[in-house]
């Protein structure tokens, strides 16, 4: 990086100090969101959706909650007319949507874009003429008296147009470039179109300040727009509308400093797409609101069928770390994370806060129709205890004692690292059955029987090593006396250091789950668990597992 002295800074401060919006903690009321998928987004992807896929995208959106969508540039194709034509003509906007078309300030465009909006019942028509200095001098080769000419001839061809034309039109007017404008000729020439298009409280106009391509830091955004909001004609009747490009990676974070100094409106694409390196991601936006405790006006409840939909039609992938949207947003590998994780969902659970606070997600899952187990903790070789034991508990119904879950985690995380792969849900349960449940390699208990008296009588069959055996102890309980049989009759010996059950299943057959810890002389503990309709069963055949777990029979 040896030649950074061949850039210096393509943006302009406003001449006085516009700070206002520093003094503001967080956007209180969501903007007015206005999709550009069908045009900014369209237009980026290297196979153009067709019509059929236009009216798909249209719909979605639509379901969305997006009263304003642009829908493309009419007089730029036959495919943007048409698709124009369809939704007016097969009546598919909604009374309540406005539909937004692009025009360049020439007739021919102008008289063609009011042509496909012919009948249409709401629509907003968006002039724009390039005005910063690199394009005034290096693309149009005009001074600053033409480029206002452009922009002014094209808003009075509007208000011509609109008269003689069906429908109910709005305008807007961008500055493209904006940002590589000097702010007091920016105020200049939206001023020279305001006056022409003189917006009143019924007939507000639009206008638009776009990050048509990112030049700097989002404070200085922030207070390019509030010069504008400052010095603007008719502010009271204006609604300032941003269109922030991510050239910089700072599109969000422009747009939300924008809102902050005092715009009211966004336009944006869902996940970002739109030309180089994107539009700002509407979805990002109106998440990060919501996590703030403001309602965004948009129905986002269903992320994994918006993904899919966008995937389908556009050929484009949402990035897997994609905030929100991408599909490992919530997932968690670590261990120390999942434990946290898995604590803040117990203590939900327990506790019943009224406000979500899980340690290391922002936002709850379900509101996105995403879920915990598939989506929050991920398994692999890193994960630790906590966050297996959640998964199983979750899933299963199995609630293992503290040391047990420790030493199935180290199992899990072995055989993660030796398939070199994430493992899922059913893969730990069915690891935990080969491990744990029901294991008759050496020794197995084929029934028992007790008697009641002082003590407790047991009188245990067992198979081991193909052979048959019957042993008889007592005890302080059943599972008691059947191990003090097993350790005489076998010559053995163990202390149950462990001992925990809960039930798997709901109903009046469900089956129960025993778990056992046994310790050997040495200290060295096994494990073994047990399942059966009978709970004295179930204990029998966990405390066998654990046995045949250890290395004791002789």
């Amino acid at each position: 990086m040896k030649y950074a002295d061949k850039y210096q800074r393509r943006y302009f401060m406003p001449p006085f100090p516009c700070l206002d919006w520093i003094n503001k903690e967080y956007i209180e009321k969501p903007p007015v969101w206005c999709s550009v998928d069908l045009r900014d987004g369209n237009q980026a992807l290297i196979t153009p959706m067709n019509l059929e896929e236009k009216l798909e995208f249209f719909d979605c959106l639509v379901k969305v909650g997006f009263k304003e969508i642009e829908i493309g540039f009419p007089a730029a194709s036959e495919t943007e007319y048409e698709f124009c034509r369809a939704l007016i003509e097969r009546n598919l906007i909604p009374d309540d949507v406005t539909v937004q078309v692009l025009t360049q300030s020439r007739e021919h465009i102008i008289k063609k874009t009011f042509e496909a909006l012919e009948g249409c019942k709401n629509a907003i028509v968006h002039l724009y003429n390039s005005t910063s200095v690199a394009q005034r001098e290096q693309v149009f080769k005009k001074n600053k008296e033409e480029i206002i000419e452009i922009a002014t001839s094209g808003a009075k061809l509007l208000n011509e147009y609109k008269a003689k034309t069906k429908g109910n039109f709005r305008f807007e007017y961008s500055p493209e470039s904006f940002t590589g404008t000097e702010p007091e000729f920016a105020m200049e020439i939206c001023n020279a179109v305001i006056d022409i298009w003189q917006p009143s409280c019924d007939n507000k106009v639009i206008i638009n300040l776009p990050v048509t391509v990112a030049e700097s830091m989002s404070h200085v955004y922030a207070q390019q727009v509030e010069y504008m909001c400052k010095t603007l004609h008719n502010r009271e009747n204006l609604i300032i509308s941003l269109h922030p490009h991510n050239d910089r990676g700072c599109a969000v974070a422009d747009t939300e400093m924008g809102l902050l100094a005092g715009a009211d409106r966004v336009e944006g694409t869902l996940f970002g797409n739109g030309e180089r390196t994107g539009n700002v991601d509407i979805i990002t936006l109106a998440l990060n609101m919501y996590t703030h405790g403001v309602e965004p006006n948009l129905d986002l409840t269903n992320m994994p069928k918006l993904c899919e939909m966008y995937e389908r039609l556009t050929g484009m992938t949402v990035y897997d770390r994609m905030p929100y949207s991408g599909k490992l947003v919530f997932a968690a590998f670590s261990g120390s994370h999942q434990d946290a994780i898995a604590k803040g969902m117990r203590y939900r659970e327990e506790k019943d806060p009224d406000h979500w606070n899980v340690p290391y997600i922002p936002i709850d899952p379900h509101d996105l129709g995403r879920e915990y187990e598939g989506d929050v903790i991920r398994i692999n070789s890193q994960s630790g205890k906590g966050g297996i034991g959640y998964i199983m508990e979750q899933n299963y119904g199995i609630v293992m004692p503290k040391k047990m879950s420790e030493h199935f985690g180290y199992t899990v995380k072995s055989v993660s690292d030796h398939a070199h792969k994430e493992l899922h849900p059913e893969e730990l349960y069915e690891i935990f059955n080969e491990t744990y449940v029901n294991i008759k390699t050496r020794l197995a208990v084929a029934e028992a029987h007790y008697k009641q008296g002082e003590c407790i009588s047991a009188e245990v069959t067992v198979r081991k090593d193909g052979e048959t055996r019957v042993f008889s102890a007592q005890g302080n309980g059943r599972l008691d006396a059947v191990s003090n049989a097993l350790k005489d009759g076998l010559g053995i010996d163990y202390t149950i250091t462990s001992y925990s059950e809960n039930a798997t299943e709901v109903g009046s057959k469900s089956k129960a789950m025993c778990m056992i810890g046994i310790t050997l002389a040495d200290g060295s503990v096994y494990w073994g668990a047990g399942t059966d309709t009978d709970i004295i069963n179930a204990s029998n055949y966990a405390l066998v597992s654990a046995i045949n777990n250890s290395d004791i029979l002789k």
